[in-house]
């Protein structure tokens, strides 16, 4: 018996605004700017989850790129001039564990990597050891049965880890870790679970970035159905003691359109300021697709 049934198909765009919260595709952008059809070393299924780095040559992107054979996620990169136009390289890190929401960041001088690694059971630490194209394994952060879309930053001189944690995959639980040193040691911050059930708040969805002197965290709005949009909450009071944070408007700041690419859904955001005073932020977006399935 053949089914047929709707499925998510997950293509990356590039925004653009005056500010991380006020992003809107530009008309000088042909969005998506990378979609399954660009990826020319497996058969992918869809790409998502982009993360955006900048140097003094240009822009790089990495990003999940589902792999429909092996069934399970590669990172793949992409490269531009201008944060614009893309052209798609290759995979750049491949496990034998899902791979997917490659947060890329530097610090003194180096380029690092925590792609959720939730298979492995681990937060897991990668180093460029040719940036952009060469990455090796650098440390474990933590280690437990799900740690979905681990989030890093630093802010008044500690590293900060966010984390989705419910073990039934429902997206509801959100814990925040703490450390000294990048490589740890890791400990969870005594206020967490910060968000203990909540699916439309607790899954993090991009970058934590440092706006108007606070930061801000980005979280997915997995309900009625994952991928819904993405909200933004200003982190006003950030303690090795203490917790606390509040929606920003608008709310949200990212969602479906009702059309093309991005039509059912947005879950992703990863905004940089540029030097004319905007943003420009890699997002992604699903539309709804028919699979079929052969049944005996």
């Amino acid at each position: 018996m053949t089914l047929t049934h709707p499925t998510q198909e997950w293509s990356i765009g590039i925004f653009r605004g005056p500010s991380p919260l006020a992003l809107a595709a530009p008309s000088a952008i042909r969005n998506p700017v990378l979609t399954k059809a660009e990826v020319t070393d497996l058969n992918a299924e869809f790409v998502a989850d982009p993360f955006m780095i900048r140097t003094a040559t240009g822009w790089a992107m990495f990003f999940e790129v589902f792999d429909s054979q092996a069934d399970r996620g590669k990172i793949g990169l992409a490269t531009s001039a201008d944060a614009y136009t893309w052209n798609y390289q290759h995979i750049v890190l491949d496990e034998v564990f899902h791979l997917s929401y490659p947060y890329v960041f530097e610090d003194e001088g180096r380029f690092f990597m925590v792609p959720e690694s939730t298979r492995a059971n681990a937060v897991r630490l990668y180093v460029a050891r040719q940036f952009p194209h060469r990455w090796d394994f650098f440390a474990t952060l933590l280690e437990g049965p799900r740690f979905a879309d681990s989030s890093l930053f630093r802010w008044q001189d500690r590293w900060w880890l966010f984390a989705e944690t419910n073990t039934a995959v429902r997206h509801t639980t959100l814990r925040l870790f703490m450390a000294e040193r990048l490589a740890g040691p890791w400990t969870e911050h005594p206020k967490s679970p910060i968000v203990p059930a909540d699916g439309h708040i607790a899954r993090p969805a991009g970058r934590v970035i440092i706006w108007e002197g606070v930061p801000v965290r980005f979280a997915q709005d997995c309900e009625p159905v994952y991928g819904t949009s993405v909200r933004a909450f200003a982190i006003t009071t950030l303690t090795a003691e203490d917790y606390a944070e509040r929606a920003l408007p608008p709310d949200p700041i990212l969602q479906g359109s009702g059309s093309g690419w991005n039509a059912g859904g947005m879950h992703h955001i990863d905004p940089h300021p540029l030097a004319e005073g905007e943003w420009v932020a890699a997002v992604d977006g699903w539309r709804a697709v028919s699979s079929t399935l052969c049944h005996r």
